[in-house]
């Protein structure tokens, strides 16, 4: 019987494989090793995707990592810039170096200046001890400035100065240092209205935006879905001891529709989510009607407390819907009430009947 899911065969694969989507002329979506994308490159591990947006941006990480030219990433929140940073640094000549990241945004503009160019003893009220920046740590490596937009105003010129003469100096010390670094930097934020608005330095952005890389948005890539959702519930059903080998074809068909303002971190956060809350060997994942915003925990979740008594009841009815002893009289609704909730649940009385059969045959 061909299930309408979206199945996970076990497939043994090297990191630097990625899994393409076979679709079967049955109702169903099948996930198959029929063919193995090579990724040359073990720097592209970890970023999952086939579409045409993505493939270009890999593209262009692998043109400009061999050079030492600083990168500008520009991408909505969630989409994983920071991943394209490491692929370049993995791809660069300078793979075997350090790789630090810097978030402009989690550090006060009173320690920012310290936690970039370091401190020296004394040099403020708490600094105890010397300390050495990210500039320094990350010498002859690579420092990722995530959330560049949100670096200080007052800072962008020694950023400028360090990005220019390759120099800096510790807080509180005269002594110059050099360093060798290579800068990689991200940001959601328009930098041109920025800059309009007097709140970034034009001679900043123009020393940053020697090769910008712009990181497509999940809904300008729908058809990386399906290997993502893949990609995360083994990632977190091997976490938590759990087998889980298929999806609904509806649901992936529902995903691939919303649209998606926190990107792929907000799909992970659902599947992940999901894997919590699935008790069988499919994945399910209860979503809300409405294609567009963010999606609502608390909805999913009472959608998921839905989803689990019908299954119930499905179970003891052997996947019968209708009939005196149907799941739908049990429950005291009509026949087409029910199969609309589970349409909209993503629940398969066929898959129900099958799951019995197997749990039944185990026990045997």
């Amino acid at each position: 019987m061909t299930l309408n899911v979206l199945s996970f065969p076990d497939i043994q694969r090297e990191d630097s494989q990625l899994v393409s989507v076979c679709r079967t002329e049955s109702t169903g979506v099948r996930l198959e090793s029929c063919v193995a994308e090579s990724i040359h490159n073990q720097a592209s591990a970890g970023i999952v995707g086939q579409s045409s947006a993505l493939r270009q941006v890999l593209h262009l990480v692998e043109m400009v990592a061999t050079s030492d030219a600083t990168v500008l990433l520009l991408g909505e929140t969630g989409t994983g810039k920071e991943l394209i940073a490491r692929a370049i640094h993995e791809q660069s000549l300078r793979r075997k170096e350090t790789f630090l990241t810097l978030n402009c945004a989690a550090i006060p503009s009173s320690l920012f200046e310290s936690e970039l160019f370091g401190h020296e003893r004394g040099a403020f009220t708490g600094a105890y001890m010397q300390k050495p920046g990210r500039l320094e740590l990350a010498d002859r490596g690579t420092l990722f400035l995530d959330e560049v937009g949100d670096l200080p105003l007052e800072l962008q010129p020694k950023l400028l100065r360090t990005l220019q003469e390759r120099t800096y100096e510790r807080v509180g010390s005269a002594r110059t240092k050099r360093v060798d670094v290579r800068l990689v930097a991200a940001t959601n934020r328009d930098l041109a209205e920025m800059m309009a608005e007097r709140q970034f330095r034009s001679d900043l952005y123009y020393r940053l935006n020697v090769f910008p890389i712009r990181i497509p948005p999940l809904r300008e890539r729908p058809e990386d879905i399906s290997l993502l959702v893949k990609h995360f519930t083994q990632k977190y059903a091997a976490r938590m001891g759990k087998r889980i080998n298929a999806v609904p074809s509806a649901t992936i068909q529902k995903l691939e529709r919303l649209s998606w303002p926190g990107n792929v971190r907000e799909l992970e956060n659902l599947v992940e989510r999901s894997v919590i809350l699935t008790s069988g060997n499919t994945l399910a994942v209860s979503l809300p009607d409405k294609p567009d915003g963010a999606i609502d925990a608390a909805e999913v979740v009472g959608n998921f407390e839905e989803q689990e008594k019908i299954v119930n009841i499905l179970k003891e009815t052997k996947g019968r819907v209708s009939g005196p002893n149907g799941a739908a009289s049990r429950l005291g609704v009509k026949r087409s009430t029910l199969r609309d909730r589970m349409r909209k649940l993503g629940i398969d009385a066929r898959e129900v009947r099958t799951d019995l059969r197997y749990s039944q045959g185990a026990a045997d």
